[in-house]
């Protein structure tokens, strides 16, 4: 399947699908160290931009995904709707008009929705958050467009993979950003529910070009 425009509503489609199926798993991974709402929030949201996507059904996807950063902004609490917000209003601004998206321009999004993170939460590798888990995406997308010989599904799954171990790789680590970090040696022994949220969306990528 190409990645065009019906491709990028699918996933928006797949990972409201996600947040839905996930919202009290990601409740619970909020409760141990956050304050709880991160399921609930993202289901919210993420319903949000469906009843969007079906009043004004975007035309190209960095179209749908301008539209699902201006809902999130507007729809979700907490720190993950301006979060979420920024990453898909960078990898909207990254994708620009093109009907078609190629390997090299789902990485070029994928990095500018990591960038747009790191950004607004000024977090970076290891601090526990959602970075941890878009970055190893970023980069194991990059390496699959470089040896996958234009396979855009192969930089997909090689994205969603990376980003699953990056999250599951948040459960030793000690909070150093967010609600999590004042909880200090605590926070260890839990997954960052961004990271693992963020898995799901970028899994949801895959299950829409399968």
């Amino acid at each position: 399947m190409a990645l065009d425009v019906t491709w990028a509503v699918k996933w928006l489609t797949l990972s409201a699908q996600a947040m839905a199926e996930h919202r009290v798993e990601l409740i619970e991974l909020d409760r141990a160290i956050g304050d709880s709402d991160h399921g609930e929030n993202m289901d919210r949201g993420f319903q949000a931009v469906l009843d969007k996507l079906a009043e004004a059904p975007p035309q190209t996807p960095g179209a749908a995904l301008k539209l699902t950063a201006m809902t999130l902004m507007s729809k979700v609490g907490g720190a993950a709707g301006p979060l979420y917000g920024t990453a898909f209003l960078r990898a909207a601004t990254s994708l620009g008009d093109t009907a078609e998206i190629d390997p090299a321009a789902w990485v070029g999004a994928l990095a500018a929705a990591r960038d747009g993170i790191v950004a607004r939460g000024k977090a970076e590798s290891g601090d526990k958050t959602m970075v941890d888990a878009w970055t190893p995406a970023v980069e194991a997308a990059r390496k699959a467009a470089l040896d996958g010989n234009g396979d855009v599904l192969a930089v997909l799954v090689a994205a969603a993979e990376a980003a699953e171990a990056g999250a599951v790789a948040t459960d030793p680590m000690v909070a150093r950003k967010g609600r999590a970090s004042y909880l200090g040696e605590r926070s260890a022994g839990h997954r960052d529910p961004g990271a693992a949220s963020s898995a799901l969306i970028l899994r949801a990528a895959v299950g829409a070009a399968a």
